[in-house]
């Protein structure tokens, strides 16, 4: 048995087997014996060009797909299975064929994961939809059409923050290749979805490696007050004075209702933001109604006021949840958004009552909670009451 013979039979072995398709169908479609299939599968055929033609077309999947050498994108699994905590699976739910096939799947895939698709046919249209998550998705370093050929690409690094060595190797990788995206800006959310808040020194160094590189800086500021109150620093001293160019100013996570800003830091730039909203369809009709808030939300600090409130709130909370031995605080929250593990008759007893979070969303029993400047201290009493009652 060759490696060549033996790679093209588990090629199509896996393929057939992810199509649900039996080896008595597939070698009908196909027009070979039973018998024939068999052998190429285990490794033993020498088939030509014709024959793995047409089980490609069998297949519905280009020839290229069997004699390629990429990475075995796993096993298929029948729904219901029990799968192994991070392991990517595929469930094949439903197989339609009439005239075109149709087939639904549902995958699994954990987090930090960059599992490979299976190829497609010519002519296939695959719709993804995500029930739980985010993902990035599509051929690697494709330009994406929203962004005129911009693509977001993630940066790794350890609580939800850009690690700087993973970046330097980012804003360099297949810079002058005409075949990939070319790295423009960096994005800094502050604070993160998880919670953390980068220090004006890790700013100040993930704004000198984009520099360095050429790069320019943007801080998606949704939770910016949240930040700065934790740091104690000036609005200057965490964005501008630490490089950042662009940002993205939130208020609607601190109090205001759909009015976020955009401040350049450079004036030369500031004309072009209005046609970009514009463009992007995000110049809404009587928008001074809205942008009016903002007035009010910078007047005597009201801003920095709510975002201490959370913060604090945030901080009773996860206090309290210290002192339960069920709950397990998974980190000192840094803003407003403490995570913690829960059991599930915790979860759902709180679901019950009409307490609304995200939870099993990064793992089971994981537990996202966000305090707001809205919540009083009863407010999270009450919820860490709920947390005792149903631990008993």
């Amino acid at each position: 048995m060759s490696s060549t013979a033996a790679a093209v039979g588990a090629k199509i072995r896996l393929r057939r087997q992810q199509r649900g398709m039996s080896a008595a169908e597939m070698a009908r479609r196909a027009g070979l014996s039973k018998a024939t299939l068999s052998q190429l599968e285990a490794g033993n055929g020498n088939p030509t060009i014709d024959t793995l033609d047409a089980i490609a077309i069998a297949l519905r999947i280009p020839i290229a797909d069997l004699l390629a050498r990429d990475a075995d994108t796993g096993p298929v699994f029948r729904p219901g299975t029990d799968i192994e905590p991070g392991e990517v699976s595929r469930e094949l739910l439903r197989r339609i064929s009439s005239g075109n096939s149709l087939e639904i799947w549902r995958l699994r895939i954990p987090p930090e994961t960059e599992p490979a698709g299976v190829p497609h046919a010519t002519g296939t249209i695959e719709h993804l939809l995500i029930a739980t998550g985010h993902v990035t998705a599509g051929p690697v370093d494709a330009p994406e059409f929203f962004t005129n050929g911009a693509k977001l690409v993630g940066v790794p690094g350890a609580d939800s923050k850009i690690d700087p060595g993973a970046l330097r190797a980012a804003v360099r990788r297949r810079t002058g290749d005409v075949h990939s995206v070319q790295p423009s800006a960096v994005s800094i959310s502050q604070a993160t979805e998880s919670g953390s808040v980068y220090t004006l020194a890790e700013i100040r160094e993930l704004s000198a490696i984009a520099k360095d590189a050429g790069l320019h800086v943007h801080m998606d500021g949704a939770r910016f007050a949240n930040a700065l109150v934790q740091l104690g620093a000036t609005a200057a001293e965490m964005t501008w004075k630490a490089g950042v160019e662009v940002l993205s100013f939130g208020a609607t996570k601190n109090g205001a209702m759909t009015a976020d800003t955009i401040v350049s830091f450079d004036p030369a730039r500031a004309g072009e933001l209005a046609f970009r909203a514009k463009r992007a369809g995000q110049l809404a009709a009587k928008m001074r109604f809205n942008t009016a808030q903002i007035d009010a939300y910078l007047t005597d600090d009201l801003w920095l006021r709510n975002a201490r409130h959370a913060n604090a709130m945030a901080a009773r909370l996860g206090d309290g949840l210290k002192s339960i031995a069920e709950a397990g605080l998974l980190a000192i929250p840094q803003a407003n958004i403490p995570f913690c593990r829960l059991p599930r008759k915790v979860t759902e007893g709180l679901l019950a009552e009409g307490y609304a979070f995200y939870h099993d969303r990064w793992e089971p029993g994981i537990v996202r909670f966000v305090t707001a400047f809205s919540h009083s201290a009863d407010d999270i009493d009450q919820l860490l009451d709920a947390v005792r009652r149903h631990t008993h």
